[in-house]
């Protein structure tokens, strides 16, 4: 019996990663019946989204971020009557036809309700566009997870992540007021706290532009914090940062940002770039700073 497949994808003023995305969907071994793309770009992809017949295409006039586009394409993506929804970023790729395959047979073999590929560097097969955490060191070296074979109760979403459809009604959709940065995080916090399982196969992947650079060791391969490049996703990823401390009270977390942070911009004797963080941070430690984007003041 053909197991209905909905993609949930979202774009924004990429029209030609989005033609690569929509034919490597459209070029999997196991079919997909409806592929929910929500669009918030300023140059609308209407154009290139007509090209496929089974793009049910949403015009979003405000610009809702990653966190709100990913809701409003999951939620279109289970009114579909969906049993599985792939998630899925305008700039990622299936890396092969068999990838979406692989995750529905992994997911029935390991009876799991979500399912997350590896997500790998265009151009670099063998490095891993995020990283992972094993024995405590970070690695982005592909070959080092491939020997694990499987990582239960971890993954990195949405980029290529399968979830059951009932799983929404479970723990929620995305949230919204998140925007950049931080909605998967908070997404992830909510599967495990729900009891989902959930896990990373390693014997498919999908490409997606990498963030190397972001990666800033502090003391040592232990310690380490995430600095965005630009000063847009560095407020965001800073204020989500502290938000999501605060609502599931992540101690470690807090000690562990307060420390690395203050230890980077120390050593690099950077005040500006501390009182940027400091600011971010505490906003998200006191849930505020969340509106609509043009109401945002950073």
């Amino acid at each position: 019996m053909t197991v209905r497949v909905a993609v949930a994808a979202v774009t924004f003023n990429r029209h030609k990663e989005l033609s690569v995305l929509l034919d490597a969907i459209n070029a999997q071994s196991a079919a997909v019946d409806t592929i929910c793309l929500v669009d918030s770009g300023t140059d609308p992809a209407r154009d290139v989204a007509a090209r496929h017949p089974n793009v049910d295409y949403v015009r979003s006039e405000a610009n809702l971020g990653g966190a709100g586009g990913f809701a409003l394409a999951a939620l279109k993506a289970v009114a579909s009557g969906a049993k599985w929804v792939w998630m899925m970023d305008d700039d990622a790729e299936p890396a092969d036809p068999e990838c979406l395959a692989t995750l529905l047979r992994e997911a029935e073999a390991r009876d799991l309700e979500a399912v997350v590929p590896l997500v790998v560097a265009p151009g670099h097969p063998d490095r891993l566009s995020f990283f992972f955490r094993l024995d405590g060191k970070v690695t982005h070296d592909r070959a080092q997870l491939e020997k694990v074979g499987f990582l239960p109760n971890d993954g990195h979403f949405f980029n290529g992540a399968l979830i059951r459809s009932d799983v929404f009604f479970k723990v929620g959709l995305p949230d919204m007021r998140l925007f950049i940065r931080g909605d998967e995080v908070d997404f992830t916090i909510r599967l495990r706290k729900a009891g989902i399982r959930f896990g990373t196969v390693t014997t498919t992947a999908i490409t997606h532009p990498h963030a190397f650079s972001e990666t800033k060791h502090v003391f040592g391969a232990r310690w380490h914090v995430i600095v965005p490049d630009s000063a847009f996703k560095r407020y965001y990823y800073y204020r989500n940062r502290g938000y999501l401390i605060r609502r599931y009270f992540r101690v470690k977390s807090l000690v562990a940002d307060v420390g690395g942070y203050l230890g980077y911009f120390a050593q690099r004797r950077d005040l500006k770039g501390l009182l940027a963080w400091a600011s971010s941070f505490s906003k998200g430690l006191r849930a505020k700073g969340f509106a609509p984007l043009e109401d945002q003041k950073f």
